[in-house]
């Protein structure tokens, strides 16, 4: 599973770098970095809604306040 999240400026400002750490944090603490590989990308395109999530090219928008939801739905439920 491919995980990207966008570090964009307007992502930034919205809390990618508590997204992109938190979500290093679950895969680690769940045993599945052998099966999800976590990478940044630059502007997707979507600045007005949030921190731009994609998970096998399916664009999710998600907060510092709920990537542990983000997570357990759309990460570990598939995995």
């Amino acid at each position: 599973m491919k995980v990207t999240v966008c570090i964009g400026s307007s992502c930034h400002i919205k809390g990618s770098r508590q997204v992109v750490e938190q979500l290093q944090y679950l895969i680690g603490e769940n045993g599945l970095g052998d099966k999800v590989e976590l990478g940044g990308t630059f502007c997707m395109g979507k600045c007005q809604q949030g921190v731009c999530v994609n998970v096998d090219d399916e664009f999710h928008s998600v907060t510092p306040e709920n990537v542990a939801e983000f997570f357990e739905n759309s990460i570990k439920a598939r995995v």
